[in-house]
């Protein structure tokens, strides 16, 4: 007997209504970061913990920090940080305690990698790349040079009159993107700029025309664009795109030793320019 739409099965309301919530929770789970109050430079503050959303396809590939900017949050670097899970990275963005002193940021990031490279997050972290954003970029370069860090990526970077960071870029010891904006009040009129000719390990750096300091950011908002620019979707893509190139590039390749101010292969064959 051929079927009928009386012969359909019914839907059970229940079974519905359960499917839908675990649906929910699943996309919550993946979508949502587990928020940890640290102890971070002598101050408590949360950290964001994304852990990797590959599904099992991508095999998890190691961690990345991520600093916001000067009197910005994690919650700005939210967007990057999910990008960067859904490729198979442990991801991490605590909001930085210190308001205005980078190097005492700094000291709070040394302790965050510390406690990644003794399992933290739960597995044990110790190939970390470092992202920065603005003031959060050279809090994370002044950090560049401790124990478990691969990589350094510096997004539209600010320095300081005293040019901390340049000093600092004259020593790190391990490769080094930057992507920056045109010169514009927001990052103090390129003030980074030299660090492109001080990095010893520089891979790439590269200028995004017309972009707005709040291009780097994700998600931005009105206080960022009201004082530092308006943001446009294709600039955001072209930043989203080259922090993965970047991260992905940095975790292959192999670490790298520090000893009397030497950097050494351990692993692998020489660094190549990608």
């Amino acid at each position: 007997m051929p079927p009928t739409l009386a012969s359909k099965p019914r839907l059970n309301p229940l079974r519905y209504v359960l499917t839908c919530v675990l649906l929910l929770l699943s996309t919550l789970a993946t979508a949502q970061p587990r928020t940890v109050e640290m102890t971070l430079g002598g101050r408590s503050t949360p950290v964001d913990f994304f852990a990797p959303t590959a599904n099992g396809t991508i095999p998890i590939r190691g961690a990345v920090i991520i600093a916001h900017g000067f009197t910005r949050d994690r919650h700005t670097m939210t967007g990057h940080a999910v990008a960067l899970a859904h490729e198979g990275y442990w991801v991490i963005v605590p909001d930085l305690p210190y308001t205005m002193d980078s190097r005492d940021n700094a000291r709070a990031l040394r302790d965050l990698i510390a406690a990644l490279r003794q399992g933290a997050a739960g597995p044990v972290l110790d190939r970390i790349v470092l992202i920065g954003y603005s003031a959060g970029g050279l809090s994370t370069l002044l950090a560049a040079n401790a124990p478990g860090v691969i990589g350094y990526v510096g997004l539209d970077p600010f320095d300081r009159p005293s040019h901390v960071g340049l000093d600092a870029a004259k020593v790190l010891a391990t490769p080094a993107y930057l992507l920056r904006g045109p010169s514009a009040f927001c990052n103090a009129y390129s003030i980074a700029e030299p660090w492109v000719s001080a990095l010893p390990h520089l891979v790439k750096d590269q200028r995004l025309p017309e972009a707005s300091h709040c291009d780097f950011e994700s998600d931005t908002d009105w206080i960022c664009e009201a004082a530092c620019g308006s943001v446009d979707p294709r600039r955001q893509a072209a930043v989203r795109q080259f922090i993965l190139a970047a991260v992905k590039d940095l975790s292959a390749r192999p670490q790298v030793a520090r000893a009397t101010g030497q950097v050494q292969q351990v692993t692998g064959q020489p660094q190549q320019q990608p």
